[in-house]
């Protein structure tokens, strides 16, 4: 057999088995942990106290935000679902709003929520604004929708940015930051905050411009790594076999 054509049918094979592996890590890899999982499952309500920080600006990509912010807050939690705010079907963070400041949205789960392993059996899903989510009828008296937040998170330091996107479904991360109000005077864009957590529905967002963002526990590192080298393992493999294929010689049908 020609070198050409081994090596055809080397990458086809190889793009067809890191396709299969692709695809079955995905369904696994945001997959959320049992309870027991975690170190530490009995994570406490959000610590929100005064500040004395007075309002600031600051600017990212020719835009300038004005932060006034509300109270001093931190907490930690279990990460159920994100929005980020480049994704291919928000139209509206960087073209409409010039919202550069606002990169990510994460909902999280913490307290019984969390004891109770309900989360397990709940869908979670984030557009650009808001945390849906649904739970089955006989798991209604179980879940607390005063220990669910959906987190427009702020920031303009590089590194805490890429700590905040470093974030998926099932890691412990902890927050530490203000409750703020955020505005836009060249566009006329602005967005408010919750400062509680009972409230449910338009405005019950946690606007949190963050000062320090940590991961205290990574989900499913084994699927994710897994997945990650076997996508680009599929690319390389598909690369190859397209190439390969104008290469090797024509198969001569033998009848």
């Amino acid at each position: 057999m020609p070198l050409a054509s081994f090596l055809e049918s080397l990458f086809k094979w190889l793009f067809l088995l890191a396709l299969a592996v692709a695809v079955v890590t995905w369904f696994y890899k945001d997959k959320l942990p049992e309870p027991g999982f975690y170190i530490n499952p009995d994570l406490a309500d959000p610590r929100q106290t005064p500040t004395t920080r007075t309002p600031f600006s600051t600017s990212i990509n020719g835009q300038t935000y004005l932060i006034t912010p509300k109270f001093d807050y931190e907490f930690e939690a279990i990460v159920v679902s994100y929005h980020d705010a480049d994704a291919f079907t928000d139209i509206s963070h960087f073209s409409s709003w010039k919202d550069f400041i606002n990169l990510r949205d994460l909902c999280v789960v913490w307290g019984e929520n969390l004891r109770s392993g309900v989360y397990q059996r709940m869908k979670f899903h984030n557009d650009s604004w808001t945390c849906w989510v649904q739970w089955q009828a006989q798991d209604a008296s179980l879940f607390r929708k005063d220990q669910l937040s959906n987190n427009h998170l702020l920031s303009d330091s590089p590194r805490i940015q890429q700590a905040i996107l470093d974030a998926e479904p099932g890691d412990h991360i902890r927050i530490r930051g203000m409750l703020v109000e955020y505005a836009n005077p060249g566009n006329g864009f602005k967005r408010g905050t919750s400062t509680t957590r009972m409230d449910t529905g338009n405005g019950a967002c946690e606007t949190i411009y963050v000062t320090d963002f940590a991961i205290l526990q990574k989900a499913n590192a084994g699927a994710r790594s897994l997945y990650r080298f076997s996508f680009w393992l599929a690319v390389l493999g598909l690369i190859g076999f397209v190439i390969f294929l104008f290469i090797a010689p024509p198969k001569n049908n033998v009848t």
